[in-house]
């Protein structure tokens, strides 16, 4: 077939089926025959020993199972089991964690009744990582007459929650564990994901603030926040300290509002404050506090805050545009068993999607929050937040996390919380460094890529090679990460590279002198 890849290299591709699975009616997205999973196996001569294993995004699903498609050919986070396959020469696997439904979100956690489909719940939480670890090693072991000398996982996202399930439930599976941006707190920040659209519902009639609102208060706090060496970066190095408050700021608010601003991607004092409260978070009844006395940044929600917001500076359209992320709209019909606070690409046979989240309340999305919690043990534990990692760290494995600072998706406090549990839990920052290392990446959206509200601004982003080597060196020569240097994608409208430090968390890069673009310029301190 025209469509049919070619590879670059002698590869063998192997399709497993795990069952049980979960049966019923053949037009269900509940029915699941089992977990489907794809495994790439370089040529004998071309295998390096090692296994590098690759996480899932969103609800995950595809092509697992099927005769006629290939799934490890799409991006499953940075790189694909191809890639990983064909180019690095490591045995590859991802997995459709239960269930191949790609077109219907999260309907296959919903049994036809309403209620909770907990087996693929199971296989999609945890079961699904497991088998694919332990059924690649023994098609390894088959396959080339012995078994790999190192085993990586390497995901971002969903990828990057799975990556951590397996550190907490399944630490002896891999020797080490790269996480991106985690979708971990599951329930809490995909539930505060559809906060945006409840302050635009209830503070503003249903009317969505437009990109072009949302772009001039972004870009106003940008301007405000991106000051380094007396230089604006275009990008804001440090959210934690930006207190920028579109309320107070004349040059963004409208004349009926007591404002300068006469364009028509102008604010009133309404929308502003509704803005405050994307960037604050999910609070119980709609409140936000003045910026300056809270930023929405403490390491751990207090008062009325249940989970954190973007970050000042990142496009908000994702969450804030003209229609509610898909994931967060499942996840509270889910919570809520009921399919139609959903959109209507979810189907039930109870009921569909009907957009009834509209309709919700900050009350009732509080309390579908208060579900998604109570309901843990049904839902397998997707929160994936136990901070008990005393088992990864007996075993000898390594891990390191990554979250960008303009991620338009998963707001990376919820990676700050966690880190900071993790320490309380088990002897302080410097114990859990010898296993457990954090990085932070000012300007990076849900990926390797500008996250701001700025397209034009030069970001140092790390490349998916650099942040696996920090897992590779660290596991096969005990090299344990420090300072990585990163620098911008030279283009023809950015010619000159821009570069930074990342540091380890809770290091920040610090300018000392020089070119406040340069990576010499700073010190992790």
């Amino acid at each position: 077939m025209a469509t049919t890849p070619t590879a670059a290299a002698d590869l063998c591709v192997v399709k497993l089926l795990v069952g049980p699975g979960n049966p019923g009616p053949a037009d269900a997205p509940s029915t699941s025959p089992g977990i489907g999973i794809e495994v790439w196996l370089p040529a004998p001569t071309a295998w390096n020993n090692r296994l590098h294993v690759l996480g899932g995004g969103g609800w995950q699903g595809g092509g697992h199972t099927s005769l006629t498609t290939l799934a490890g050919t799409s991006r499953n986070g940075l790189v694909t089991p191809a890639e990983v396959a064909g180019v690095e020469g490591a045995v590859s696997a991802t997995t459709d964690t239960g269930h191949a439904n790609t077109t219907n979100g999260g309907s296959f956690a919903m049994l036809p009744d309403g209620s909770i489909n907990t087996t693929l719940w199971n296989d999609f939480s945890q079961r699904s990582l497991h088998e694919m670890a332990v059924k690649t090693k023994a098609l390894t072991l088959a396959y080339y007459g012995r078994a790999q000398r190192y085993a990586y996982f390497d995901g971002f996202s969903t990828g990057g929650r799975q990556g951590h399930k397996l550190a907490q439930v399944y630490p002896e599976d891999y020797d080490g564990i790269l996480a991106g941006a985690p979708a971990f707190n599951w329930t809490r920040f995909i539930t505060g994901e559809l906060y945006p659209q409840v302050v635009q519902q209830r503070d503003l009639a249903g009317v969505n603030l437009t990109s072009a609102q949302l772009g001039l208060v972004s870009n106003a706090a940008i301007n405000a926040c991106d000051v380094v060496g007396g230089q604006h970066l275009g990008y804001i190095p440090d959210p934690t300290q930006c207190t920028y408050d579109p309320t107070k700021d004349l040059a963004v608010l409208c004349a009926a509002s007591g404002g300068t601003n006469a364009t028509a991607s102008c604010v009133s004092t309404v929308q502003a404050t509704a803005i405050n409260k994307i960037w604050y978070g999910q609070t119980n009844d709609g409140s936000v506090p003045i910026p300056a006395a809270d930023n929405g940044f403490a390491v751990s929600p207090t008062g009325n805050q249940r989970w954190y917001g973007l970050t000042r500076g990142t496009d908000l359209n994702a969450l804030a545009g003209a229609n509610p992320f898909p994931i967060s709209t499942d996840v509270v019909a889910l919570e809520s068993q009921d399919a139609t606070l959903a959109q209507p690409v979810f189907i039930n046979a109870k009921a569909n999607g009907a957009n009834r989240w509209r309709q919700l309340t900050y009350a009732d999305l509080a309390a579908a929050g208060d579900k998604g919690l109570a309901l843990q043990t049904s839902f397998a534990n997707i929160n994936t937040d136990n901070p008990d990692l005393s088992r990864l760290r007996d075993r000898g494995a390594k891990m390191v996390m990554y979250h960008g600072m303009a991620d338009v998706l998963i707001p990376p406090q919820g990676s700050i919380n966690y880190y900071n549990r993790v320490a309380t839990q088990m002897g302080g920052i410097p114990a859990i460094q010898n296993f457990y290392r954090f990085y932070l990446v000012p300007g990076m959206t849900h990926g390797l890529g500008n996250g701001t509200s700025n397209p034009a601004a030069v970001v140092p982003l790390p490349t998916a090679g650099q942040l696996y080597r920090l897992v590779t060196d660290w596991v096969e020569k005990g090299a344990a990460p420090g300072r990585l240097d990163i620098a911008s994608t030279v283009t023809t409208t950015a010619p000159v590279a821009s570069s930074r430090p990342l540091c380890v968390y809770p290091l920040k890069a610090t300018y000392t002198s020089g070119s406040v673009t340069a990576a010499a310029s700073y010190t992790c301190s």
